[in-house]
């Protein structure tokens, strides 16, 4: 739900529940079960599974170190699906020209801290900034608010896969509607 008008900004943001989480969560899940029941036959003496074989590893030392990464990775498999279930990240950003209020939400880990909500004046944003942050396959473009007081709150979500037109353009609509300057683009 974006909704833009004249006095009022409305972005909802995407939390955790993406297609790439999904299947990451599903193979890592695959691959540490598969782990997992490859050490435990070895050291069981028999096959649990047909189609995974464990006749050439023995359990000390190959066996221990199988059961270990497996178990490992169903914490890590576990982790993402609990992230995937409370769709950690999502929320919006609402901007009322009209009171003078800007409110940014987020969804958090189940707990005290479960709801994230900032809540602020208008007169205090100094400057939209846009950085662009490099790794080996891709680049991850990631829009900033500067707000007098607080350290730079992040608009968009890093893992967005957003192009940098889009976002420069998203940048100048922000600054022109919330009338400040832009750094970055």
């Amino acid at each position: 739900m974006n909704h833009q008008s004249k006095r009022l900004w409305i972005e909802s943001i995407q939390g955790s529940r993406r297609k790439s989480n999904f299947l990451f969560a599903s193979v890592l899940f695959a691959g540490a079960l598969g782990f997992f029941i490859v050490g435990f036959s070895s050291y069981l003496g028999r096959n649990l599974i047909p189609l995974l074989f464990f006749e050439k590893i023995l359990f000390i030392p190959q066996g221990i170190i199988m059961c270990f990464y497996g178990i490992a990775g169903l914490f890590f498999s576990f982790y993402f699906w609990c992230t995937i279930f409370f769709d950690v990240g999502s929320g919006y950003n609402q901007i009322d020209e009209k009171k003078g209020i800007i409110c940014l939400f987020r969804w958090g880990f189940p707990g005290r801290t479960r709801r994230v909500y900032l809540r602020f004046s208008i007169e205090n944003v100094q400057m939209i900034t846009m950085q662009v942050q490099k790794s080996i396959f891709s680049s991850h473009h990631v829009l900033y608010m500067k707000v007098r007081g607080l350290p730079d709150i992040p608009l968009a979500r890093t893992g967005e896969k957003i192009h940098q037109k889009e976002m420069e353009q998203k940048a100048v609509e922000l600054a022109r509607f919330l009338h400040v300057s832009i750094e970055g683009v």
